[in-house]
Parts: C-alpha cells; structure tokens; sequence
C-alpha cells in the first residue's frame, strides 16, 4: 500500500491578497512571513523522518514549503508536473472577488470560487477533469514505482481536492472546499484492492500519521 501526505503550501503574498494564482510564479507567489512561519509550526509538529521521499509541484512555493518540511529528516526529493496547481489561464493573477462580481454565474456562491464551466471565460484555462486526470494518474504511477513508499507530496489547494476527490470517487468537486495553507490529507492506494482510501482531509494536528 502506498500512502500519501498530501500537503498545502504555505501561505504567500498572492493568497493574502486573494489573488487567483493558478500557476504564476512571481515575487507575489514566494511565501511570505506568516507562510513561513505557518511551515515551521507544522515542521515542529510533523516529523517527516518516516517518510520515503518528498514529491514536490514545480513551482516555487511548493520548493519553499519543502525545503522547511525536509531541514531536519533530509529525504530525497523530485519534482512532478503533475501535481502542479491548476492554471486558470488569462485568469491567473486577477483579484478573485473582481472576478466573481464581474462573472458570478461561473462561481459557487457558497465557496466563492469558479466552477467547472469557467474554462468558457478564462482562455487557456484548465479543465476541472484534466486535473483530476493527471493527480490520479501520478498517485498510481507512485504507487506501482513504489508499493509500500510513505510520499510527502507537496502541492496546491485545488490539486489537493483533486486527489481528494478522485480518492473518494464524488462526481461533484463543488462538494469539497480547498483545504487551507500548510494542512495535511492523508491518502493511501492498496496494490492488493487497486482502492483509494481517504483517511483525513485538511488536517493541521499530525501527530498521528
């Protein structure tokens, strides 16, 4: 069974902002101090050691996240293209609010974020499904690599759903919020049911694997 600690990064100046990140990486997507400091806190909570390695999204705060989680237990470390953030495309950067005062019909009004039939607005930008494509396909090409690996995935809020979604196999990935800054979720895949199991979703106490 391979098992996965899916983690958010930390806190940066775009999600202060209440900007739409997407996939820039800028000045205003690094880790700002309350990012940092939210890392180190669960750093000193979470002792990584019994992990096997740490898969890290190519952008920068993901690099930032996982250069705090891994000071001390020191595991090897690769980048995966897909457990990047998704793109909103021309959206990417722009202040969320203005988006959904100016589009509200393409944004839940409980979650205050786009639904899957923004893409007809936003150019270039991704689908819901493509995402939920490429976690699932990276979480079993994880596990067939390594069967009974512990992996630390650092990675991004809507990605985040996406595993969790695909993990519990919900149509509807309205029904789930993005998990907060440097949280915790917990999946594993059973080589012996080819299962997904979702043990916990946006967890900040993790004393307890």
């Amino acid at each position: 069974m391979t098992t996965f600690y899916f983690i958010r990064h930390g806190q940066t100046t775009a999600n202060a902002l209440g900007l739409k990140q997407g996939i820039i990486n800028d000045a205003q997507t690094h880790l700002n101090t309350a990012g940092q400091q939210e890392i180190q806190r669960l750093h000193q909570q979470f002792d990584i050691s019994f992990a096997d390695r740490i898969v890290i999204s190519p952008l920068d705060r993901a690099r930032e996240t996982a250069s705090i989680l891994n000071e001390d237990a020191r595991l090897p470390l690769t980048t995966d293209q897909r457990v990047n953030e998704i793109s909103y495309g021309s959206w990417d950067g722009q202040p969320n609010a203005q988006l959904e005062a100016e589009h509200p019909s393409v944004f839940d009004p409980v979650l205050h974020d786009v639904l899957p039939d923004y893409v007809q607005l936003a150019s270039d930008g991704e689908q819901f499904s493509h995402v939920r494509q490429r976690v699932d396909a990276f979480m079993h090409d994880a596990a067939d690599q390594y069967p009974d690996d512990n992996i630390i995935v650092v990675s991004h809020g809507f990605t985040i759903k996406a595993a969790a979604v695909v993990a519990t196999s919900t149509q509807d990935m309205m029904s789930i919020p993005e998990p907060d800054n440097s949280s915790v979720t917990k999946i594993t895949l059973s080589d012996e049911t080819m299962r997904y199991y979702l043990w916990y979703y946006n967890r900040f106490n993790t004393t307890v694997y």
